[in-house]
């Protein structure tokens, strides 16, 4: 069998250390060009394909990005996944992807970390909506590996930067934008309630409400599961009511629970937006597709795919300039978490046909605010 060229022998034939092979092969410009010259005609001569596992270890340096995902069938993810990945691009590292599947989240998400811990080969890793299982991130922050959290579903863990979107104000706006258009019984349906971005979202819900004067109503808030099979329980469950009992408007807290409460009115006979105002929350790619096209609150995805990873890549830089100081630490020293950012991201209300406020009962109106 042929030996496989590797970036030692490239080194050895151009008689330069591995570490400038790597900067060339990186097209850093901090490189002679002569000895640029020489090394890029041995590599073509040697018909030398770089390992970026073996040429970032040798220029000092971990080569990989990783990022941690929930299931990739999830609406923001691919969206996300764009933005961090153009950033990527630009350097010279790689991405690595982890999936967490929902059945298994805390023991894929436990054997993931002990695989970044083993292999040694990941620079940093950046964990999208982990939930839950955030909690173990900790232990790699406790390392001083850089670790950032783009997260809504639980309070995130000391010491580890996150970034998220403004799920209340969000809220607040959609539901203030129904009580402009005259709704006074505006229904809420929830997101699963063991995740702080449910609560967020009826606070913001109920801070509309108590600002234009209104009770908050318990009966017209239901529990859904964001997906549009809770959706369409619960919006059954709200206009089957009598007609003086049915809500005239309802903020969905996802844009798939909305899609269920399409359905279910259409079940129902009931027109939307002529019977039915309908705000969702996230601005899925479908929103637009729909009909009728769903009015919605827009997380700023992109946005907090960009900042992240850019996040992610100072901390790696940081971490990597006092590394003489740490190793004159204890073996068994731990770093204590440092202070970490919260980045909180505005959304923005966009307006489509679903709250077109035809409103079917007089009596629910208010004076415009």
């Amino acid at each position: 069998m042929a030996h496989k060229v590797t970036i030692l022998d490239i080194a050895r034939l151009a008689k330069v250390s591995t570490t400038t092979v790597s900067r060339v092969l990186h097209n850093k410009p901090d490189v002679d060009p002569a000895t640029r010259e020489r090394i890029l005609r041995i590599v073509e001569e040697q018909g030398f394909v770089p390992s970026i596992t073996a040429a970032g270890l040798a220029a000092g340096r971990n080569p990989l990005i990783s990022v941690l995902v929930p299931a990739l069938t999830w609406p923001l993810i691919p969206e996300l996944l764009l933005s961090v990945a153009s950033v990527v691009e630009s350097t010279s590292y790689e991405m690595v992807l982890y999936s967490i599947s929902s059945s298994n989240h805390e023991r894929d998400c436990g054997k993931i970390i002990d695989r970044i811990l083993a292999t040694r080969l990941t620079a940093g890793l950046l964990a999208v909506f982990p939930g839950q299982s955030s909690q173990h991130l900790t232990r790699l922050r406790r390392q001083g590996f850089p670790v950032v959290l783009i997260d809504d579903q639980s309070p995130p863990p000391e010491g580890i930067p996150w970034i998220g979107a403004d799920n209340r104000r969000g809220a607040y706006e959609a539901t203030r934008h129904l009580i402009e258009l005259g709704h006074r019984r505006i229904a809420h349906i929830q997101g699963p309630l063991k995740y702080c971005v449910s609560h967020e979202r009826y606070q913001g819900y109920c801070d509309a409400l108590q600002e234009a004067g209104l009770e908050v109503d318990p009966s017209l808030v239901l529990e859904g599961d964001f997906m549009p099979a809770g959706g369409q329980r619960c919006a059954l469950a709200l206009l089957s009511r009598p007609a003086s009992e049915r809500p005239t408007a309802i903020f969905a807290a996802s844009d798939y629970m909305a899609y269920g409460v399409i359905a279910a009115a259409e079940t129902l006979g009931l027109r939307i937006p002529q019977d039915l105002a309908l705000v969702g929350f996230d601005d899925n790619p479908a929103s637009a597709h729909v009909r009728p096209a769903l009015t919605t609150v827009r997380q700023p995805v992109h946005a907090m795919g960009e900042q992240a990873i850019k996040l992610l890549l100072e901390m790696i830089e940081q971490e990597q300039m006092p590394r003489r100081r740490r190793q004159t630490l204890p073996a068994t020293a731990e770093e204590s978490p440092r202070e970490a950012p919260r980045i909180v991201l505005p959304t923005s209300l966009v307006i489509r046909e679903s709250c077109g406020a035809l409103q079917r009962h007089p009596s629910a109106l208010l004076p415009e605010i």
